[in-house]
């Protein structure tokens, strides 16, 4: 390789090592196609729902569990068709891999692993606070009752309070496991897709809107009563209050680490505990969903409180980036040995280099 093409080669190399630190800036255009995209494919899965007897048909479980993938496939859908992100950096992008440091992604995924249930657990006893949950903490008059009326007449269970520590220990086991294999579709679409495509419009706007579109996205099973049991506007301006809250709360685990991973096993654990409520309630009482489910008003209180510790400690100005990626080019060539002046063949060296031999 002659001198020239060496020095080309070298230019391209530190080219390329350039525009892989140059941040990716997501176009407009790929963040509302990806936002039609992932809305869209929720009300054409849960179509069946509304065309048959809604939340009641024997099918409604497995087709919400098909749902929360739509923003899985509108983020491939986009990054193929529209490409916003260079092949070879979308992994990365996304925040799957790589996993580096190590450390910090164990950290933070232990935290959302561990965390969301503490407030779920607090929400429930603001609920209580607030008089919108009776509770029976001797008997589990509430649980018991669910329990005896799942199995058959007659059948012994063990003490409600045995089942109950039972069941917050398997919380985790659950959150890192089937609950965040399902979780995994939604997070890979908002927190890892669409929180860094917003977050040219600032850390804030990125996760209100993110909030947002996740809590408008749930309209198709909000509409038909799913968790709050309000079939109509109301229901869905709650559910988007709370996707902000623990959008935000997902959204920080996500800018903090720099891996969506950690937001992925958070709301695994969410979903996991998120009717810890029925453990306490007192039997023949009635609770709101609205107030006292962790999305709903009590979950609000218990996450405005975390939230605003967080931007008091500056949490949100704290966002690293990924560890470097490891060089994947072939090393630059070595140096090629300097052509022999065939004026100067055979004489000195120092002669060949233009200059004088040293002197004693």
């Amino acid at each position: 390789m002659s001198a020239g093409l060496d020095g080309t080669a070298q230019a391209n190399g530190a080219d390329a090592e350039l525009s892989a630190d140059v941040p990716v800036r997501i176009g407009l255009g790929a963040i509302v196609a990806y936002v039609v995209l992932a809305c869209g494919l929720a009300w054409l899965v849960a179509l069946p729902l509304w065309l048959g007897d809604g939340l009641k048909e024997p099918y409604a479980v497995p087709l919400m569990s098909v749902m929360m993938y739509t923003p899985a496939v509108a983020v491939v859908l986009v990054l193929l068709v529209l490409r916003p992100v260079p092949k070879g950096r979308r992994l990365r992008f996304l925040g799957m891999w790589p996993l580096r440091p190590a450390r910090r992604v164990v950290w933070m995924s232990a935290i959302g692993l561990l965390v969301p249930p503490l407030l779920v657990l607090v929400s429930t006893v603001v609920a209580v606070l607030c008089g919108w949950l009776r509770v029976d903490l001797v008997g589990f008059s509430g649980f018991t009752h669910l329990l005896a009326a799942k199995v058959p007449a007659g059948t012994p269970l063990p003490p409600a309070a045995v089942l109950i520590a039972a069941q917050a220990a398997s919380i985790p086991v659950a959150a890192a496991t089937i609950n965040a294999v399902a979780a995994f579709g939604e997070e890979l679409g908002w927190r890892g897709f669409l929180v860094p495509a917003l977050r040219r419009y600032g850390t804030g706007t990125s996760l209100l809107v993110s909030g947002v579109i996740w809590g408008l996205w749930h309209a198709p099973i909000i509409l038909l009563g799913y968790d709050f049991g309000r079939a109509d506007a109301t229901g869905v301006l709650f559910m988007i209050g709370g996707c902000v809250v623990w959008g935000v709360l997902l959204g920080w685990l996500r800018l903090r680490s720099a891996s969506m991973w950690p937001a992925v096993f958070a709301h695994g654990a969410l979903n996991a505990s998120a009717a810890m409520y029925l453990w306490f309630f007192a039997w023949g009482s009635t609770a709101d969903p609205v107030l006292v489910l962790p999305l709903g008003v009590a979950g609000w209180i218990v996450g405005a409180v975390v939230i605003f510790v967080l931007v008091l400690t500056g949490q949100f100005h704290r966002q690293p980036a990924l560890a470097a990626d490891r060089p994947r080019t072939m090393p630059a060539p070595l140096p090629e040995p300097p052509v022999d002046n065939p004026r100067t063949a055979g004489t000195d060296p120092a002669a060949a280099t233009g200059s004088e031999p040293e002197r004693s």
